[in-house]
């Protein structure tokens, strides 16, 4: 991803808690302690204020991720795919949706993850006001998959579309993020009905084994990764380094405009 960004002439900064300090960019030792995992925890925005207290390294959530970069003035921000609501337990419900609803900036992904209910998901972004506008898509993209049956009310073919719909979007006063969303890379994408398969299988070994809570989504991932020989961890990579890519784009796009209007 930092080399996708960097490509474009763009700035990559990996959002994270570091050592109970709220980071927008990690130093290289730091982010080889993070990729090592040790003693890192997940943690969401409302795990802000104790991860900082207790000067803990945090892996941050995407609804983490907002709240730290919105507060840095950040305006694009990459990701896989988003949280939103968990399949059979409807009261499930991500707290990346939340952020997104009052945290303004473009959140590039490759839709909500598949583990997830994607019908119930959209429903979701609609009422919360979340604008979505698929990039060279007219469906809601499945993460692992390109496609879901979920039409999208909105697409472009450019990226400098995207930071004038943001534009607009922010001259109305409105205050949640404009989720941007594409498909995997058609060579590593899968069949949706092969993830949906090994999605329902993993959800079985959940319950079996009694996950719940923050333990599930990483749980699950993991276990789809085992159902398909790996091909979601590959699918995983690609989508992260074309959504990093995009971003990049239209951070360079964002900048240019403004500064254009400043002169």
């Amino acid at each position: 991803m930092v080399g996708a960004v960097e490509r474009r002439g763009a700035v990559a900064a990996i959002v994270a808690v570091a050592n109970g300090v709220p980071a927008v960019g990690l130093e290289p030792e730091e982010l080889e302690r993070f990729l090592r995992r040790e003693g890192v925890r997940k943690v969401s925005a409302r795990d802000l204020p104790f991860a900082v207290v207790n000067k803990l390294d945090g892996a941050t959530t995407v609804a983490a991720t907002l709240a730290i970069g919105g507060a840095a003035g950040v305006e694009v921000f990459a990701t896989g795919g988003i949280g939103g609501v968990h399949r059979d337990a409807p009261f499930d419900e991500s707290a990346d949706l939340v952020e997104l609803s009052r945290t303004p900036m473009i959140v590039v992904c490759a839709g909500a993850k598949s583990i997830l209910d994607l019908p119930a998901t959209w429903e979701r972004l609609e009422t919360l006001g979340i604008p979505v506008v698929g990039y060279r898509t007219s469906q809601l993209p499945g993460f692992f998959s390109a496609e879901t049956g979920i039409t999208l009310d909105a697409r472009v073919e450019e990226a400098a579309e995207i930071v004038a719909m943001y534009r607009a979007h922010r001259a109305l006063g409105r205050q949640t993020s404009l989720l941007v969303v594409q498909a995997p890379p058609a060579a590593y994408a899968l069949d949706a009905a092969r993830v949906e398969r090994a999605v329902r299988d993993a959800q079985r070994e959940a319950a079996a084994n009694d996950i719940r809570g923050a333990r599930v989504t990483p749980f699950l991932l993991a276990a789809v990764t085992r159902l398909t020989g790996g091909s979601s961890l590959d699918a995983n990579l690609a989508l992260l380094e074309s959504n990093a890519d995009l971003a990049a784009e239209l951070a360079t796009i964002c900048a240019e405009t403004r500064e254009s209007a400043e002169r």
